[in-house]
């Protein structure tokens, strides 16, 4: 099993109001009852680090006189879902925060590790319906069962097991406790979404997907184009993403076309890392600022100012990164283009021509955390009578230029959305985002045509549905931090 390491920033005890009022009550402490330790650990953890902790009332670092008084609030959530639910902003601020009842498939999925057969799709709303939908396929993860099935990039789909999938149901088939399921595909006639007749029998497995789907090199003339499909940022994942770079650098490549079309994020520490790659001239000057809530951005910025930035770097521990020196790239995306993806677009801007081709993205500029019912909410001395974890968003990165506003997505430079109907194949000179790309760079492409085909109202994607991969998440407390409370 993959492991990674987490963001597990420790407890800051001697800076904050409620560790205080428990020492001078401790006439009054009581130890949490066996039922409410992981609710004391969900308001624990969000008082101590929720990024909008000053916004929800009952997270106040004085909401609560003793741990009486906080028992007396939680025991009003026997279910911890609806705890950690009622103590967040408003839905649509916090979009993002989640947690799970089991931290080992959360630890997995962080690194690309999920239970799948192999197919990942985006779902639409069939032609005039806001109940029904359908889903295609975008591509297929090499080694799955899938992968060994009549199933291909540009396919559709409609029902599971012979039942029509909708909004209120499509969740419990596509990623239900059933394993073993299958698809009934269709076809657009035109009109509306019908099923053809054809099924497609799928099993999950447990899959660690490569994020790095295609790297080649595309020769058009005097131009040598790299190209990369890459679609997680896992850090499992970092030396064979730095190997496919030390492959497109011993190549000569003149040009740099990068496909986030379907990457949804993962580590920021990788996102630093693949930003390090494409440029190189940039060693030491900040990629990013982490912006987290007011009392934790207090005491770095009181203490260690730079624990807030994320540098450019020219090594992977003490491995040389094989960077390219790029002064321009060109990066594809669509509205699954998410949180580390983004950050990537954003974080290049100051420094290097970013020429962004496909959809607007999905806006997500913050990032999250794993914490665990644990003494300092890291790994260590985790509570072992549950496997509860809480993913809350604890900050939100900005650039070097101090932008971060694109909750609304990232627009990009040349709009052409994919159409099912011209997907094409990855990879392929033809496929239309990158054969734009391809004429940007070449110059051949003078304007921009939206590709033929019919455009359905995109619902959600297989990657999003879980929230397992739609993460930005870091793996390390930034430096200094716990040596300082030590």
């Amino acid at each position: 099993m993959k492991k990674i390491i987490h963001l597990t920033t420790v407890l800051l005890i001697s800076l904050f109001t409620f560790q205080s009022c428990q020492k001078d009550n401790d006439d009054a402490v009581i130890n949490p009852t066996t039922n409410l330790e992981v609710q004391n650990f969900i308001w624990k953890g969000l008082n101590q680090y929720y990024l909008w902790q000053t916004d929800v009332p009952n997270l106040a670092d004085n909401r609560f006189a003793n741990q009486t008084a906080l028992d007396a609030f939680l025991v009003n959530y026997t279910v911890p879902q609806n705890l950690f639910d009622a103590l967040r902003v408003s839905s649509t601020i916090d979009r993002f925060s989640w947690m799970v009842d089991d931290y080992v498939t959360l630890e997995q999925s962080l690194q690309g590790t999920t239970k799948n057969n192999g197919v990942e799709f985006g779902l639409s709303y069939k032609p005039n319906s806001t109940t029904d939908i359908f889903g295609y396929v975008r591509y297929i993860i090499p080694g799955s069962d899938a992968a060994n099935k009549d199933i291909r990039r540009g396919e559709l789909f409609t029902a599971v097991n012979g039942t029509q999938l909708t909004v209120s149901n499509y969740q419990n088939l596509l990623f239900g406790t059933n394993d073993n399921f299958t698809l009934n595909m269709a076809d657009y006639n035109g009109t509306t979404v019908v099923s053809n007749g054809k099924t497609v029998a799928l099993t999950k497995t447990l899959l660690t997907e490569n994020p790095i789907l295609i790297n080649k090199v595309i020769t058009v003339g005097t131009k040598k184009i790299g190209y990369l499909m890459y679609n997680g940022f896992y850090a499992d994942f970092d030396t064979q993403l730095n190997n496919a770079f030390g492959e497109l650098k011993s190549q000569g490549v003149t040009d740099f076309v990068l496909d986030l079309r379907y990457n949804s994020g993962g580590s920021v520490r990788t996102a630093t890392y693949l930003a390090s790659m494409i440029t190189g001239q940039f060693t030491g000057r900040v990629f990013a600022k982490q912006q987290w809530n007011s009392k934790i951005n207090a005491y770095f910025e009181a203490n260690n100012p730079n624990g807030l930035r994320n540098f450019f770097t020219d090594k992977i521990g003490t491995t040389p990164i094989n960077s390219l020196n790029m002064t321009k790239v060109y990066i594809l995306t669509t509205k699954s283009t998410a949180s580390a993806s983004e950050l990537v677009i954003n974080g290049l801007k100051p420094h290097i021509d970013v020429v962004q081709i496909g959809d607007i993205t999905t806006g997500k500029n913050v990032g999250s955390v794993t914490l665990y019912d644990s003494p300092d909410f890291t790994a260590t001395n985790r509570n072992p009578k549950h496997k509860y974890a809480m993913q809350p968003i604890v900050l939100k990165i900005v650039n070097s230029a101090d932008f971060g506003d694109y909750f609304n997505g990232l627009t990009p430079t040349h709009e052409l959305k994919e159409t099912i109907s011209t997907f094409g194949v990855l990879g392929d000179v033809n496929e239309p985002l990158l054969k734009l790309a391809i004429g940007k760079i070449t110059g051949t492409a003078k304007a921009v045509q939206q590709s033929a085909g019919k455009q359905f109202d995109y619902f959600r994607d297989s990657k999003s549905i879980t929230g397992f991969r739609n993460q930005m998440y870091l793996e390390k407390a930034p430096e200094g931090l716990q040596k300082a409370l030590d």
